[in-house]
C-alpha cells in the first residue's frame, strides 16, 4: 500500500536491442527488438532471442516486426506486447516477479509530443505505476560518465540502430543535438544494396549485419589488411539458385562511405550550432562514442579526421543508453526536473 517492494526500471527500448535496468540490479535482460506474429490470426508466435533466431526462416504466414522504428513505435500493440515480455523476461533473471512501480524509458531527442505519449502509454499498459522518458543521448552521457551537471561542455554521439543522437550537454540540459535517421540499420541496409547491385545476389538482414561487424569499416587505413574478406551466401536474383560469395573489406567500407559521411555530417551541423565557450570545451574534452554503431572500426579516426578533434569510444559502447537510465533512476527525484512527467 505505501509502495514498498515495488521495482523501478529503466528501459532502453531501441530499435535493434532492448535492454531492462532493474534498480539496485543493474541490466539483467538484453534481447532483440524483434518480434514474431502469424498474420492470419494475430498471435504473437515469438519475441526477442527467439524471434531473431527465426528471422529470414518462416512461412509467408508468419512475419518479423520491428515494433520500433527509427527510435519510436511503430506498432503500439506489438510494443506493448515486446515490453511485457522484456519485463517478465528481467524479473525472472532478477529472481522475483514485477511489481508495478516507477519505469523509465529513453527515447530519441525532439520526438513529439504524441510519439513521447505512446510510449508513457505502453509502459502504463504494461503495469508501471509512474512512467516518464529521458532523452537518449543525455542518459547516454550520463552512462558515459561524462559531467552533465556541470558547466562544461561535453558531446556525446549515440549511434544505435534506428537513428545516430548527437548532443552537445551542459548544466544538465542538451544545448544543441541533431537525430540522425541513419544508424545500424542504415548500414545494413547500404551492404544489402551494394550486394544485390554488384553481385545480383540478395542477401537477408543477419548476413548484412555479420558482413558489418565481421569485415566492415569506416574507411580503409594505412595499416589494415585490405586483402581481408568473408564468404557469404545468397540466393541468385539471375538464376534463383543459391550462391556463395567472397566479399573484401574494401568493398564493404565503399558501400557505407555514403552512410559514414551523413553521419559526420550530423556531427558538424551539432558543432555549428554549439556556443564558442562550450566548441571549445569539446575540443579540450574531445566527442564520445556510444551505442552499437560505435564499435564500426575506424569511424572514430574518421569522426577525428573530419572535425579535427579527439574522439573517444565508451567503456560500455552498447550498455551506455542503460546504465544512464539506471543512474537517472537511482537518483529519481534529483532527476524529475529533468525528465518529462506525465
Amino acid at each position: 500500500m505505501f509502495g514498498f517492494g515495488l521495482k523501478d526500471v529503466g528501459i532502453d527500448l531501441g530499435t535493434a536491442n532492448t535492454l531492462v535496468y532493474i534498480k539496485g540490479k543493474g541490466i539483467v535482460l538484453r534481447e532483440p527488438s524483434v518480434v514474431i506474429k502469424n498474420k492470419k490470426n494475430g498471435e504473437i508466435v515469438a519475441v526477442g532471442n527467439q524471434a531473431k533466431n527465426m528471422m529470414g526462416r518462416t512461412a509467408n504466414s508468419i512475419v518479423a516486426i520491428r515494433p520500433m522504428r527509427d527510435g519510436v513505435i511503430a506498432d503500439y500493440d506489438t510494443t506493448l506486447t515486446m515490453i511485457k515480455h522484456c519485463l517478465a523476461e528481467a524479473f525472472k533473471a532478477a529472481g522475483g516477479k514485477w511489481k508495478s512501480g516507477v519505469v523509465l524509458i529513453c527515447v530519441p531527442y525532439g520526438i513529439t509530443s504524441v510519439e513521447q505519449r505512446a510510449v508513457l502509454n505502453a509502459a502504463h499498459g504494461a503495469g508501471a505505476r509512474e512512467a516518464f522518458t529521458i532523452e537518449e543521448p543525455f542518459a547516454a552521457a550520463i552512462g558515459a560518465d561524462l559531467p552533465v551537471w556541470e558547466p562544461v561542455g561535453s558531446m556525446v554521439v549515440d549511434i544505435g540502430g534506428g537513428t545516430t543522437e548527437v548532443a552537445v550537454i551542459s548544466l544538465g540540459g542538451i544545448v544543441s543535438s541533431e537525430s540522425i535517421r541513419v544508424a545500424g540499420d542504415a548500414l545494413d541496409m547500404e551492404i544489402t544494396q551494394y550486394i544485390r547491385k554488384t553481385y545480383n545476389v540478395l542477401i537477408g538482414e543477419r548476413t548484412a549485419e555479420a558482413l558489418k561487424v565481421g569485415i566492415g569499416s569506416a574507411r580503409i587505413m594505412e595499416n589494415d589488411d585490405k586483402d581481408a574478406s568473408m564468404e557469404i551466401r545468397g540466393r541468385d536474383l539471375l538464376t534463383g539458385f543459391p550462391k556463395t560469395l567472397q566479399v573484401t573489406s574494401e568493398e564493404i567500407a565503399g558501400a557505407l562511405s555514403e552512410p559514414v559521411a551523413a553521419i559526420v555530417a550530423g556531427i558538424k551541423a551539432t558543432l555549428e550550432k554549439t556556443p564558442p565557450e562550450l566548441s571549445a570545451d569539446v575540443l579540450e574534452n574531445g566527442i564520445v562514442l556510444t551505442g552499437g554503431g560505435a564499435l564500426l572500426k575506424n569511424l572514430d579516426r574518421v569522426i577525428s579526421a573530419e572535425t579535427l578533434m579527439p574522439v573517444s569510444i565508451a567503456e560500455y559502447p552498447l550498455d551506455c543508453v542503460a546504465l544512464g537510465t539506471g543512474k537517472a533512476l537511482e537518483n529519481i527525484e534529483k532527476f524529475r526536473r529533468q525528465l518529462s512527467i506525465k
